[in-house]
């Protein structure tokens, strides 16, 4: 059966639409007394600055809730300190909504090593430090802090990545979900347009934000569990491969021994089977799977891992399930997740009256990441490549939500005729992929019944479309407005599906690359591509040659600049240095690098935390995964993507030497690095040395983390001057906190 959804436009309007739309949505009383409200309906807490624009999460829900017709309030990047901010606008009649902004608040102030950011895209002036760590909970408890009896929705990236219990890169633990620790009454995970109008319009009607426990995009916490479901325990790795009898339906063994203490005569759940499911066996619609719970996955690595792979498997709105995770005495309950919107959906979203500026509260101050965005618009949502290391699958779903042309182009002429400074260069037509606008599964049937982590990996899937003629046409239907002499695409390009269509990639080529493009091959190893779930070198050399051959037809010349990461869970020393050979053979000197980052939730965080790899079913016995944890470690396997920056030798002589490579030492031409020419040349501390580890200390003081240790594995066969194989041990290790 495909589930369908209710038109997010066709809710009746609540009273207050009578007031109109405002040109900026209130940020002090001052603009509300202008306004003519005594009070907002919902206000909504953020901590990025207010940028009425389409690309920023605080002025979608609230122009979408002020469409509804309710009044709607923001508190832009408050003083955590004090209660003044959270207080500045009154209370709201229905609740506060919570986000960190458009980006996880650790990220955000953290580099992947852990030094503090001092600058923020989102802040005017680009100042760092304008919200707090855990910007999610913090804002959610001073909301409570100044009006108790408001409830709290809470949302966006932050919150989305946290629902569950989460390992958490900051601490080098697992934490609990976010709704526990910021006193919160629901979370909206994903997208979640359709999940706030529905919540809004039923607290509006007077319904208890308590008993709202159906709405799909939504977490809450349960005390007990409700009758008549039937739960499918996934609590274990080793369950027996043969079922002969299945348990008794009504013996709730510890599943709800909690539940049962609090209240005994509170209707329980049946438990009828563990995972895995064999056969054709089929399940009621009212089931739920248990995950292990918080305090399980906090003590068991492997456990994690395999909690990791059931949500990533529970992701289809059409087949999710329900999913629940016991933290202590309470209940953790993810209902399935949103059905996607539809086009005209899409449309009214990014139609509605935004102003497109910052608040003119800011000034002249600039914010760089409006700077980035003013003039690049977004034209569809989702991402079905399911990139282990990436969250946006797991925050805006598989599904690819598109907008028409139609409205593509109203945007364009909105920029054109509305944004201060447009010359006529669109920046960017795009979205987490740029070139996956409109291609979904060919059968509507097909897609509602697949558990398929990606759609292209190992290849793409038979039943996927991969005709780009919708984006050609808009690109043609872009450059044809007036007034717009470029359109640029600088949103990241899958090219694995770009080859598909070779009369895609030569419109893009011929019209819409200003002489460079990036891209992201993220490596050149199988083994380490593999724990990616991306495509081997080979597809990125077919479009190479397919991007070259056009671009001499445009007569352009033209440069492909790939991105790689660094210290990827499975990614062996050796294999970063058999990726500097590649990149030294191609003639790439990068500059910009990055070494992976265990962000919340995302698969290859799973593989980090526990050693185990998720994308296979996750038992004790399993093949344990090296992983780079160690600052030094990961500092090495950054070295060899900057291996001719000269600061880089010293580490890499040694690291060289060490792996019994010193034949990669030297003037020749498979050289990587020259050898020691004076005593100057020594090793260099890292960038920010012991100083940097006090500072980061400070912070996150709670555990250091072992250094990984390598599985046995065969080295390649050792060259001119090589030392005996084994461990990089003699390194001194500096361990992160």
């Amino acid at each position: 059966m495909i589930h369908k959804a209710k038109d997010i436009f066709t809710y009746p309007k609540y009273w207050a639409e009578s007031y109109g739309p405002a040109k900026f949505l209130p940020t002090s009383r001052a603009e509300m007394d202008a306004l003519g409200w005594d009070s907002c309906d919902v206000i909504i807490v953020t901590g990025d600055a207010y940028v009425d624009h389409p690309s920023f999460g605080m002025a979608v829900m609230g122009r979408l809730l002020e469409a509804q017709g309710y009044r709607v309030g923001i508190i832009a990047q408050p003083d955590w300190k004090t209660l003044d901010d959270f207080t500045a606008l009154g209370k709201p009649n229905l609740y506060f909504g919570v986000t960190a902004g458009n980006m996880d608040s650790l990220i955000n102030r953290y580099t992947a090593d852990l030094r503090i950011r001092h600058d923020d895209a989102y802040t005017p002036g680009g100042m760092g430090g304008k919200r707090p760590n855990r910007a999610v909970t913090v804002y959610s408890q001073k909301c409570k802090e100044a009006f108790r009896e408001v409830p709290v929705v809470i949302g966006g990236i932050e919150a989305s990545l946290r629902r569950i219990a989460q390992y958490d890169y900051w601490t080098d633990k697992v934490r609990r979900s976010v709704l526990v620790d910021s006193t919160a009454d629901i979370l909206l995970y994903g997208n979640a347009e359709r999940a706030i109008i529905d919540l809004t319009h039923r607290l509006a009607a007077g319904e208890p934000i308590e008993s709202i426990d159906d709405l799909r995009g939504t977490t809450i916490i349960r005390k007990t569990l409700p009758g008549g479901w039937t739960e499918v325990d996934s609590t274990r790795v080793d369950w027996p491969g043969h079922i002969d009898q299945l348990p008794n339906p009504y013996d709730y063994g510890d599943t709800n021994k909690d539940a049962e203490e609090s209240d005994p005569d509170a209707p329980q759940p049946i438990r009828i089977i563990p995972e895995p499911l064999k056969g054709k066996q089929r399940l009621p619609v009212n089931t739920y799977i248990r995950l292990p719970s918080f305090e399980k996955v906090s003590n068991d690595p492997v456990l994690y891992a395999h909690a990791s792979r059931v949500l990533h498997i529970e992701a289809n709105p059409q087949n999710a399930r329900t999913l629940v995770q016991k933290h202590g005495n309470r209940e953790i309950w993810v209902n399935p997740p949103p059905i996607p919107l539809e086009t005209p959906e899409m449309d009214g979203v990014f139609d509605l009256p935004y102003q497109r500026i910052p608040h003119p509260k800011y000034g002249n101050e600039k914010i760089p990441a409006y700077d980035m965005i003013r003039f690049s618009i977004n034209i569809m949502r989702g991402c079905f490549g399911g990139c282990t290391f990436c969250s946006i699958t797991e925050h805006e779903g598989r599904v690819i939500q598109s907008r028409s042309h139609e409205s593509v182009i109203r945007e364009i002429e909105d920029i054109r005729d509305k944004v201060p400074g447009f010359t006529g260069a669109i920046s960017d037509l795009g979205g987490p992929t740029s070139n996956m606008y409109h291609l979904n599964c060919k059968d509507p049937e097909i897609q509602a019944s697949c558990r398929k982590l990606s759609c292209v990996f190992p290849t793409i899937c038979s039943n996927l479309k991969t005709d780009h003629s919708p984006t050609t046409q808009l690109y043609r239907k872009a450059r044809a407005v007036k007034g717009v002499h470029t359109v640029s695409i600088s949103s990241g390009l899958r090219y694995d599906l770009a080859v598909e269509d070779p009369e895609y990639v030569r419109e893009l080529v011929t019209h819409h690359v200003g002489g460079y493009l990036k891209i992201a091959p993220e490596h050149s190893e199988d083994g380490t591509l593999t724990k990616m779930m991306k495509p081997g070198m080979g597809t990125y050399d077919a479009f190479k040659k397919m991007f070259d051959r056009f671009s001499r037809e445009a007569g352009k010349q033209q440069y492909l600049i790939p991105y790689f990461i660094a210290a990827h869970p499975g990614c062996e020393d050796e294999d970063m240095l058999n990726l500097a050979r590649w990149l030294k053979k191609n003639s790439f000197e990068v500059d910009q690098v990055q070494t992976f980052y265990p962000s919340p939730m995302s698969l290859a965080t799973a593989m980090y935390y526990s050693d185990k790899n998720p994308l296979k079913k996750v038992t004790y016995k399993a093949e344990k995964l090296y992983t780079p944890k160690d600052l030094d470690q990961r500092r090495v396997q950054k070295a060899f993507l900057r291996y001719h920056a000269e600061e880089n030798w010293p580490l890499l002589r040694s690291a060289l030497s060490e792996m019994g490579r010193g034949d990669l030492i030297g003037h020749h031409q498979d050289a990587l690095v020259p050898p020691e020419e004076n005593k100057a040349d020594k090793r260099k501390p890292s960038p920010g040395g012991k100083k940097a580890q006090v500072a980061r200390g400070a912070k996150f003081p709670e555990k250091k983390r072992p250094a990984a240790k390598r599985p046995n594995s065969s080295r390649g066969k050792a060259g001119p001057g090589a030392k005996p194989k084994g461990k990089r041990a003699t390194m001194k290790s500096k361990k992160r906190p």
